[in-house]
């Protein structure tokens, strides 16, 4: 009964954007590994119990339960057991785990450096030294069942392809079978995600829809923001009426559908020929929501020319002036990933924040 605390961290897709346009600045190659049945390596804390297994009950002792001395699929406390066992592996290892982002490790060997980044059960890694590849496999392999799964091309949905120029990654597999799922897949193509007129609004009287429905692609679409920043806004806006959406947010859902149908892909291009100085730019209507008059803030960060984070959300309170509301949107810009993963993991140099309707720029010194 005592669960205690049952938390394990994952990496955020900001940090595997950000590994990878590292990778692509430091011109090393990223590698993908599997660990096999990952949680039965988790050693619990806890006292556990569990009943017997069906037909492997004991016939003597029918109504005992088992102790677990390792966690079990299903269990709580399975992914942060298995982390913590790979946490202490590691670091044994000579590895250092990342201050911000728990989920990043590290080593350096003289001028060469690994990094290691950890999704639960997938790894993905990449070092300035082949050997030191070689290296973390075998230590890994020493304790674990692992299948090495070659260079980085597909992981937690994102297509990747790693080239002498750069990396390209994108979500073109992930398009075709949510315009399959809802049967988009043949309708006629929208030039772009939302009809600047009429405003969507909660439309009250409006025809209700399916909940499970409207619901379903809202998800399914919030997924695919992860590497389409051209349909964040549409998605958000849309995103504001699950709780009783009608005919017009619906058609309004399907209209960003129709557009990945003409653009199914687009990709982000992180050049290897680019620098790696934080840059970011932040903007905010004033009062554009209809509903409350708060306004709505859109952001993005590059490391050069790569760009690794994108946001838009309204703002949690109403600004009474246009600056108050651009300064809002510019305290929430350099408060995103990048600006707390990029220097104090990657030993960037120091950070310019170039934002937009400013003149000046603010230099970042010891990651705040």
């Amino acid at each position: 009964m005592d669960y205690e605390e049952v938390f394990a961290p994952v990496a955020r897709l900001e940090a595997i954007r950000i590994f990878l346009a590292y990778a692509s600045y430091m011109n090393f190659t990223v590698y993908q590994m599997d660990v096999k049945t990952t949680f039965l390596y988790g050693k619990v804390k806890e006292e556990i119990y569990v009943c017997q297994p069906p037909g492997f009950e004991d016939s003597q002792y029918p109504d005992h339960v088992y102790k677990l001395d390792k966690a079990l699929y299903g269990l709580h406390q399975a992914p942060r057991a298995w982390y913590a066992t790979l946490t202490d592996h590691l670091l044994a290892n000579g590895y250092t785990r990342g201050a911000i982002d728990q989920t990043l490790f590290v080593r350096k060997d003289k001028d060469d450096l690994i990094l290691v980044q950890i999704y639960v059960d997938d790894i993905i890694f990449g070092s300035t030294s082949s050997a030191l590849c070689k290296e973390f496999e075998g230590v890994m392999k020493k304790k674990f069942e692992m299948s090495a799964m070659g260079e980085m091309t597909f992981f937690l949905g994102l297509q990747v392809k790693q080239d002498p120029k750069g990396v390209l990654i994108h979500q073109g597999k992930y398009v075709t079978d949510i315009l399959t799922k809802f049967k988009m897949l043949e309708s006629k193509p929208a030039s772009t995600p939302m009809a600047a007129r009429p405003v969507l609004t909660s439309d009250s009287d409006g025809e209700d829809v399916d909940q499970h429905l409207y619901r379903s692609m809202i998800g399914s679409l919030m997924y695919l923001t992860d590497s389409r920043p051209d349909i964040m806004f549409s998605v958000c806006q849309c995103a504001r009426y699950q709780a009783n959406p009608k005919a017009s947010h619906l058609i309004a859902v399907k209209r960003i559908c129709r557009y990945l149908v003409g653009k199914p892909r687009l990709d982000l291009w992180y050049p290897k020929n680019s620098e790696f100085r934080l840059h970011a730019y932040s903007d905010s209507d004033f009062g554009g929501c209809n509903l409350d008059r708060k306004s709505t803030t859109g952001g993005c960060q590059y490391l050069g020319d790569r760009l690794v984070s994108w946001q838009c959300k309204k703002q949690t309170t109403v600004s009474t002036y246009i600056a108050e509301a651009e300064y809002v949107a510019a305290s929430s810009c350099c408060s995103q990933p990048p600006y707390r993963l990029s220097r104090i993991q990657y030993n960037t140099p120091k950070l310019n924040i170039l934002i937009s309707g400013f003149t000046s720029s603010v230099t970042v010194s010891n990651g705040n």
